[in-house]
């Protein structure tokens, strides 16, 4: 069974205790906006239950699994096989 099925996944996520905004900024993703919020992600134990479940739940917006929007959007294209 998938870890993000169950989701206590969150309970374990590295950015369970910091603030939301870091990881859905206002306006577009920069570099250090990105930067700022993958550093956590990157240390996170349940990294790839977080962007299995984003990507199973089409989340369109914030940092999930350590990709912006746009990034698993790009990763979702490139796995799928289409352009």
């Amino acid at each position: 069974m998938n870890l993000y099925l169950n989701e206590q996944w969150r309970q374990l996520a590295a950015c369970h205790d910091q603030p939301t905004a870091l990881f859905y900024p206002d306006g577009v993703w920069d570099r250090p906006k990105a930067a700022e919020a993958r550093a956590v992600c990157n240390a996170c134990p349940v990294r790839p239950a977080c962007l299995e479940y984003a990507l199973t739940h089409h989340e369109k917006y914030g940092m999930w699994g350590g990709l912006t929007p746009a990034q698993r959007q790009k990763y979702l294209r490139r796995t799928s096989g289409h352009p």
